[in-house]
């Protein structure tokens, strides 16, 4: 092999502004691929975590009910109402049970109970529509960190604390340590100590949510020892669909994931991947018709060498080995000096950029990238390798 890399290197030594151009065009294909690529992987990144940043991957909860058909008496004709029956509040059946099992459940990080509901929130004249949001503050965490959130106050909750969002606390007017009255209709009312103030990021839930204990959403909602919902987190965002499947199987109740929920944002997703990979394969193709080009021109260039180098015992096994090794070379030395400029486009748009979301760069990324260019490099050069390989010595001596 070192006599196919020696002639080889020298071919490329003598050509070499053909291949500094070829170099120069590999390595702004697998910049321009590997940049890409880790641009749209942090866009997804950044996306999923605004979206499920407020909210869980696996929502459990009650099955729906449905209309009652009974029987009709002899002889009778029965009219059914086929309009969808209206959903009460309702509490998930032996839920400390559920919560338990759901807690053995392989790829399940993270499992809270949670009651929620509508309510009235008063403060003065002022009358705000709420979400009551009883939480058991320790298993909440791990499903949203709402500490993380918390612009004024402390996050506490219980024995007459709440936390409430900061648009909310700006339409009521109040502040931390301000009093609120909740009001959860038919009576049940309670005066809270707004204790904190979150900012989520989603207007809409900051002006709605009011995250209290248990016990007093319990309360207030009118189901006691109640949970309406499950909340659950898993290792994998994207495993989601299938934990959920199984989730509902193994309990019998209603559970969906993020993917269902956020259907447009799984298209845009998939959108992104897919033109993604499109631009990659042509970037790719444009690489490999380029370094074809450039070993087919050196083939017609270096006919008479080629046909010396036959004329002196060279192989044809070794002369298709030639050529296969400069596209290899041109293939891998290409990719090195565009991963390393990649790797500069995301450190320029990290450091220099808008700051709207980091770009991390995977240590797979450039690997994958090199060895894909030098794998392309290789099969690109297998034409002009089989026609220099096929030279008759003689022929290729007597051309001028």
């Amino acid at each position: 092999m070192w006599i196919q890399w020696t002639i080889a290197t020298k071919f490329l030594r003598e050509g070499k502004t053909q291949s500094t151009l070829i170099l120069v065009g590999i390595a702004v294909g697998v910049a321009v691929i590997v940049f890409l690529t880790a641009l749209i992987t942090g866009l997804q990144g950044n996306i999923i975590n605004r979206t499920l940043g407020t909210q869980a991957h696996i929502k459990v909860q009650p099955t729906e009910e449905a209309n009652r058909v009974l029987a009709p008496a002899d002889g009778s004709v029965q009219l059914v109402l086929e309009n969808k029956r209206a959903q009460r509040l309702r509490s998930i059946n032996n839920w400390q049970q559920v919560r338990d099992t759901l807690d053995t459940l392989p790829r399940v990080t993270a499992v809270s109970p949670v009651i929620s509901g509508p309510a009235f929130a008063r403060r003065g004249e002022a009358l705000e529509s709420v979400a009551l949001v009883g939480i058991d503050a320790a298993r909440y965490q791990r499903i949203i960190p709402i500490q993380d959130d918390i612009v004024a106050g402390v996050f506490r909750i219980g024995a007459g604390d709440a936390v409430i969002g900061k648009q909310l606390a700006i339409e009521l007017g109040i502040g931390v340590g301000d009093k609120v009255r909740i009001d959860g209709g038919q009576g049940r009312e309670s005066v809270v100590n707004v204790a904190g103030i979150f900012e989520l990021g989603v207007r809409e839930l900051d002006a709605r949510y009011v995250y209290l204990d248990m016990k007093q959403a319990q309360s207030l909602l009118n189901l006691p020892g109640a949970a309406t919902i499950i909340d659950v987190t898993v290792d994998d965002i994207f495993a989601a669909k299938d934990v959920s499947a199984r989730i509902a199987r193994l309990t019998g109740l209603k559970s969906e994931s993020w993917m269902e929920t956020n259907a447009q944002l799984m298209n845009a997703l998939r959108s992104q991947s897919l033109s993604t990979q499109m631009i990659s394969v042509f970037v790719a193709l444009s690489v490999a018709l380029g370094i074809a080009s450039v070993l087919s021109v050196s083939v017609v260039q270096r006919t008479r060498e080629i046909g010396i180098l036959r004329a002196m015992g060279t192989t044809r096994q070794q002369m298709l080995q030639v050529f296969l090794v400069q596209g290899a070379i041109f293939g891998l030395a290409g990719s090195l000096l565009g991963g390393l400029a990649g790797y500069g486009l995301v450190w320029a748009f990290n450091t220099f950029g808008p700051k709207l979301f980091y770009i991390p760069v995977e240590p797979w990324l450039p690997v994958v990238a090199a060895l894909i260019a030098t794998v392309t490099g290789v099969v690109s050069a297998a034409v002009p390798a089989r026609g220099a390989a096929k030279l008759d010595p003689v022929e290729a001596i007597r051309h001028a």
